[in-house]
């Protein structure tokens, strides 16, 4: 039965087609019956003929509705000439009502409505009934009136249906494309996130890496005890920047936190004590000093302050030359973080900074400022009189908005 009514709700004219032929069918025996009747009116052929085109009307009525109802009108008219009295074919003209009113254009709907008012009065004065009074006449037409009437408010109401529903489909189709964009720009703001982390982990760890290196080299005759500590430092570093570059690829790779249920730690505050010892290992003179009481803040903003910080050291140890020194300032206010990074070294024009690096490939100072924005804060960024570089950023607890 479910592929019997799709097939007719694919092939909608068949299924007109066949109650055409049915309503011909009983048409055509009212019309031969009727033939002899005293005061019937109208002959067979002339019946048949309007029988004929009114069931075409029906078998073809969705297919081309504006013009079966002209045609359906044309032969109402030719009935009222030709004086063919109704017949069982006349159902037709309820049909083509209820069609063009759910489907058809507005002026054919309009259209419709104006002639089924008129119709059954139309019927009343052509062949007018002489054993009842006029006052039947009348209530003969109303009630025949009503279900002209009936027929085109039903199609209304379907048309109205049907747009409400196209109306709710398209809604729910722009919705789901926002929602896919939505999706789209989440995804380009974690992969740009996670490239910032990537950016922060390599230029750091590698850098440290490098400098040990080169010492490790200088001093591996001379001193090879100096030279086997720089290589354990190399190696730690590398370890951990490892097991940070698999925590954040692991973000990257689909549902693998779903399968885990858990992500590794990032980076926060107290972990700037243990980056500066990471600096100073390898070389970097840095003075830390935390300033009012330290308390719990936002994640976005601990990690925020720490990439800042292992930042300005990798740049300073890039660009601050072989006797450069840092300093960090940690204040804790009561509606934020403040941060003040400087370094005495030879310094780098901001330009540099702003580029990236000495290659010009990095985030640089864009990163930074990226990242302050992000949580609501202002970074200050620039040289010092008199040679190095300071980065002073401002966290707040609460976004602005």
């Amino acid at each position: 039965m479910q592929r019997l009514y799709d097939f007719l709700r694919r092939h909608p004219t068949w299924v007109d087609t066949f109650w055409a032929v049915v309503l011909f069918g009983l048409s055509g025996l009212s019309v031969v019956n009727l033939e002899g009747v005293p005061g019937h009116h109208g002959s067979v052929g002339a019946g048949m003929a309007v029988s004929a085109v009114l069931c075409a009307v029906v078998a073809l009525r969705r297919r081309y509705p504006e013009p079966m109802l002209l045609v359906a009108l044309v032969t109402g008219l030719a009935q009222l000439v030709l004086d063919v009295e109704t017949t069982i074919a006349d159902f037709a003209m309820l049909v083509i009502t209820y069609t063009v009113a759910t489907v058809g254009a507005r002026w054919s709907s309009r259209l419709a409505l104006a002639v089924s008012l008129c119709a059954a009065a139309a019927a009343q004065i052509r062949w007018p009934e002489e054993q009842i009074s006029f006052a039947r006449q009348v209530a003969v037409a109303v009630f025949q009136t009503v279900p002209f009437a009936l027929a085109w408010v039903l199609g209304d109401s379907m048309r109205t249906r049907r747009a409400y529903f196209a109306q709710l489909e398209e809604r729910a189709a722009r919705l789901e494309k926002e929602r896919e964009a939505q999706a789209k720009v989440a995804v380009a703001a974690e992969r740009a996130r996670i490239a910032r982390e990537l950016h922060d982990v390599v230029a750091h760890n590698v850098s440290v890496m490098v400098v040990q290196a080169d010492g490790a080299a200088y001093v591996m005759d001379a001193a090879p005890d100096q030279a086997r500590k720089a290589l354990e430092t190399i190696s730690s570093t590398g370890r951990q920047a490892l097991a940070e570059m698999r925590r954040l690829l692991g973000v990257l790779r689909t549902g693998e936190h779903q399968e885990t249920g858990e992500y590794v730690p990032q980076p926060d505050v107290e972990q700037i004590d243990d980056l500066v010892e990471q600096c100073r290992g390898s070389g970097l003179p840095v003075d830390f000093k935390v300033e009012g009481t330290p308390r719990p803040l936002p994640s976005g903003v601990e990690l925020t302050a720490y990439r800042i910080v292992q930042e300005a050291l990798t740049n300073t140890r890039k660009h601050g030359g072989p006797d450069a020194g840092a300093s960090v300032r940690l204040v804790y206010f009561d509606d934020g973080l403040g941060l003040l990074v400087e370094d005495d070294g030879k310094g780098a024009p901001h330009e540099l900074y702003e580029e990236g690096g000495a290659d010009g490939r990095g985030h640089g100072l864009i990163g930074m400022r990226e990242r302050v924005g992000m949580v609501g804060g202002t970074l200050d960024a620039g040289p010092r009189p008199g040679g190095g570089f300071r980065i002073s950023a401002l966290l707040p607890l609460k976004p602005a908005h």
